[in-house]
């Protein structure tokens, strides 16, 4: 549905997006077949020199180990793992860039260690369980493209218990946000007025997210979690549908014109050694993901510490699985219930907030005298 009005005088309001890249099989494969796409990822800097990072600075996980590339592309992660010393990988692509990956991987002379396996990760046969399951496997706001499924039934049929998953666990970020671009730009574009262009741009927006570099200056608050997924537990049923209601109170003076997506995911790092994360979020490095903007239609000016709220839904397309329609509710913070506790503006909220805080600090303090009655005792 098309937001119309001003948010402050209609309440909750809805608004509706697809996605309109298919990715079905065959055309899904067939994508990755596509020689640029792979360019733009080789060349995102940030993405493929953190994996090599992630890779050499944890050599002792790779070394003299089994390690399976899902969606291997043209093999640069498996030469990466083969380089850090793993024993066997294999190296599983679909679509026809395996043929490029495997002439890549002879290039390299790696022939010995690397497999490149031709075939849908869900129909792979392998003579062992694998060590070691690394993919980079993430979509735009993180499941657009719908890889996931196959990262979770390659782990099911192929990890062995106890193996290491790069990465392993995947955080999605909402934060409300200003979005000049399609607003103030056209306010005075170069001495003329054309808002009714930027009004009729915004119109176009509605039913697609759009995927952009948001600066860090234009959020309107820090990013909120809105799904957390454990890649050793989660599953596949648990991705039909993610929602959240969300209570934030805006950092700063500024016009509400967006919500904002991004993403993390976390490696697993070697015993003593902390865990490295790549972040897509606009205070990071810029990535291909970007990240995705649901544009409002209208805008609303927001005082610092103004609470706004949203309701967020990502959602299975129920006629092709690897796509997710997005659902975003505008609440009205006054009359919809927070959780508890809630970092908004309200005196109610805050009130709940104190009083939590004090009684996990009276916890704490009771917690150490019980601890130290007991040490007097013995």
């Amino acid at each position: 549905m098309v937001l119309e009005g001003r948010l402050e005088d209609s309440g909750s309001q809805s608004l509706y997006y697809g996605s309109n890249v298919s990715s079905h099989n065959p055309c899904y494969f067939s994508s990755y077949g596509d020689l640029k796409v792979h360019e733009l990822m080789l060349k995102d800097k940030v993405r493929t020199e953190f994996y090599k990072n992630v890779i050499f600075s944890n050599k002792e996980i790779f070394q003299d180990k089994i390690v399976m590339d899902v969606g291997t592309g043209t093999g640069i992660l498996s030469i990466f793992c083969a380089q850090a010393g793993a024993k066997k990988v294999y190296a599983i692509e679909k679509s026809e860039i395996a043929k490029l990956a495997a002439d890549i991987v002879k290039e390299n002379n790696l022939t010995d260690i690397i497999e490149v396996i031709q075939e849908q990760v869900e129909n792979v046969v392998l003579p062992c369980k694998v060590d070691v399951m690394i993919s980079e496997w993430m979509g735009f706001y993180l499941l657009h493209e719908g890889m996931l499924d196959s990262i979770l039934a390659a782990r099911d049929k192929h990890l062995k218990e106890g193996g290491k998953m790069f990465p392993y666990k995947c955080i999605i970020y909402s934060a409300p946000c200003q979005l000049p671009g399609y607003f103030q730009l056209w306010d005075n574009f170069n001495g003329v007025k054309m808002s009714t262009l930027g009004q009729a741009l915004r119109k176009g927006c509605q039913g697609e997210p759009q995927i952009t570099r948001i600066a860090s200056s234009d959020l309107l608050s820090d990013g909120k979690e809105v799904a957390i997924l454990d890649l050793y537990r989660t599953t596949c049923d648990e991705l039909n549908k993610i929602s959240v209601k969300q209570f934030v109170a805006v950092s700063k003076r500024g016009d509400y014109q967006g919500i904002c997506l991004w993403f993390t995911v976390e490696f697993p790092s070697v015993e003593g050694k902390e865990n490295m994360v790549l972040s897509t979020s606009p205070m990071s490095q810029k990535t291909h993901w970007k990240q995705t903007v649901i544009v409002l239609p209208v805008h609303v000016e927001v005082e610092e510490n103004d609470p706004v709220a949203w309701e967020l839904i990502l959602e299975r397309n129920s006629l092709n699985h690897r796509m997710y329609n997005i659902h975003l509710t505008m609440l009205d913070p006054e009359t919809e219930s927070h959780p508890m506790p809630c970092d908004c503006s309200f005196m109610k909220c805050r009130v709940i907030k104190a009083f939590l805080a004090q009684q996990e600090q009276a916890e704490m303090i009771d917690d150490i005298i019980d601890c130290t009655t007991t040490d007097d005792n013995d």
